[in-house]
C-alpha cells in the first residue's frame, strides 16, 4: 500500500483513484482515495452531519462507499469550488444538494470505471 503523497492532496476530482468494490474502508484508505489527510477527515466528521462512519472496537472508524463519496463531495465544495465550511454544510443540506451535478458526475465516473473493470475481467 502506498503512502498518500502531498501531490495527491492537491489532486483534482478527475485524478482521484477509483473506489474499490469493498464494503468498509479505514480512515487511511479514505485518506488515499480522497486526497485528504486523516486529521481533516476527523474534523469534517464534526462539521458535517452527513459524514458518519461506523465506529467499532477501539473507536476505529469504518467508512462505507457513500461516506467516501460524501468526503469527495465535501472536498470538491471546499477545495475546488471555494466554499467555506458553513457554506459547504448549507449546500449539502439544501435542496440543491439532491440535484448537485458534480456529485452525479462523480458517481457516473465511478460506475463507468467499475464497468470497465468488469469488462476487463470478462475479456480474460
Amino acid at each position: 500500500m502506498r503512502e498518500p503523497s502531498d501531490s495527491l492532496i492537491g489532486a483534482s476530482d478527475g485524478e482521484l483513484p477509483p473506489i474499490p468494490g469493498k464494503r468498509y474502508f479505514t480512515i487511511g484508505e479514505v485518506s488515499e482515495l480522497c486526497g485528504v489527510k486523516p486529521h481533516v477527515l476527523r474534523y469534517w466528521e464534526q462539521e458535517f452531519p452527513q459524514l458518519k462512519p461506523v465506529k467499532r472496537r477501539g473507536n476505529r472508524r469504518y467508512y462505507q462507499r457513500h461516506d467516501v463519496l460524501m468526503v469527495r463531495q465535501i472536498r470538491s465544495l471546499l477545495y475546488e469550488k471555494g466554499f467555506t465550511i458553513s457554506g459547504a454544510r448549507q449546500q449539502l443540506s439544501g435542496e440543491g444538494a439532491k440535484q448537485d451535478l458534480s456529485q452525479t458526475h462523480q458517481i457516473l465516473r465511478q460506475i463507468r470505471l467499475e464497468l470497465e473493470e468488469i469488462l476487463h475481467v470478462l475479456r480474460r
